[in-house]
């Protein structure tokens, strides 16, 4: 769950991070001169992320896992430089990898290096507001649009036919983060458990398989400024292969509208007026991608309970100190969990009916 934006630049070293031994690695992989100035990037939650800054201020992105706490199947950078690196070649949007290092012996992790994209993260209502808003209607139109782009990549072509299973995506999902869940359980969240088991009594058949990112939300996203469109598609922790209907759920459960009950999530960007709605969002991607939404419901109670789950595992790792001593705003995790549990059994109630 990571964006690029970067904290204020300090002489303090940063945990994870040997900037020495990046600065010899970058060297022979780049054209980046030396002194590097490193910066943690503001707004992860599971893999760490750092912007690195060269003489003439260009930059470039290292990410790495988290120092301990790390699951199994979990913050696998090296899966992730294999789906950028996949994706390059087609027409989703995403940075160009530099290199990737799976002996930790450099850093202490293994960690992968790619290019800095300028642009805008629409993070909160302040960012989203230095758009317009024919710029904020053009951003979700092209967010979608990139989405159905992605769905519509042939996954072997692109070399990803291995990458997972692609039958009984819901399935496999329900199973995997509920076991996250019991692995890194700290505290009773019977709540999640409830929504599992009426999740998995109700799985609806699953269309096409596609790569689903995992984590689609407008913070997700570097946007151009002048237009609004989509510049580059971040944080592929989380893709595989299977119901590409994820995403738009997951989408949907980002995307807060005025109307909306108490918020869960804080300073949604999308309440800033000329963003679509909810409805035009599912209506534009059922034409861009051909795709029957009208289960949706239940890929929105899903959405809501699979973000629990990961958040859960985030407040886990950060009790443990998984994020080391600087780990602004991962405090509030904790309570969002119950929250958005309570909004997936709300969601997961209503499906069938």
């Amino acid at each position: 769950m990571d964006g690029v934006d970067a904290r204020e630049e300090g002489s303090t070293p940063l945990p994870g991070l040997d900037l020495e031994a990046i600065s010899d690695w970058l060297r022979s992989r780049t054209t980046l001169e030396p002194p590097l100035r490193a910066v943690r990037a503001t707004g992860g939650r599971s893999n760490l992320t750092y912007v690195l800054t060269d003489a003439r201020d260009r930059r470039v992105v290292v990410r790495r896992p988290p120092l301990h706490g790390v699951l199994s199947s979990a913050h696998d950078v090296l899966r992730e430089h294999r789906i950028l690196t996949a994706l390059e070649p087609t027409d989703v949007p995403v940075p160009v990898c530099f290199g990737v290092e799976d002996d930790p012996a450099v850093i202490g992790a293994p960690f992968y290096a790619m290019d800095h994209v300028d642009g805008l993260i629409a993070r909160d209502q302040t960012s989203a507001r230095r758009l317009d808003r024919a710029q904020r209607r053009a951003s979700s139109d092209s967010l979608v649009d990139v989405l159905a782009r992605l769905h519509a990549v042939d996954i072997d072509e692109v070399g990803l036919g291995d990458l997972a299973r692609r039958e009984d995506y819901l399935a496999r999902q329900l199973h995997r983060w509920h076991t996250q869940l019991e692995k890194g359980r700290t505290r009773d969240v019977s709540v999640l458990d409830e929504v599992h088991d009426r999740l998995a009594a109700a799985v609806p058949e699953q269309g096409p398989a596609a790569i689903v990112h995992g984590d689609y939300r407008l913070d997700n996203l570097v946007l151009e400024p002048s237009t609004g469109e989509v510049a580059a598609v971040l944080d592929w922790e989380l893709t595989t292969l299977g119901d590409p209907l994820a995403d738009l759920g997951l989408l949907l459960v980002y995307w807060v509208e005025a109307s909306d009950p108490p918020i869960a999530f804080p300073d949604p960007p999308t309440l800033v007026p000329g963003f679509a709605t909810r409805e035009e969002l599912v209506e534009r991607y059922a034409a861009a991608a051909g795709r029957d939404p009208s289960e949706i419901g239940y890929y929105v109670a899903f959405g809501y309970w699979k973000l629990a789950c990961i958040l859960e595992g985030v407040h886990g790792r950060y009790v443990s100190g998984a994020y080391g001593d600087d780990a602004d705003g991962f405090a509030e995790i904790g309570d969002l969990v119950f929250v958005l549990g309570e909004r997936a059994a709300e969601a997961a109630a209503e499906v069938g009916r």
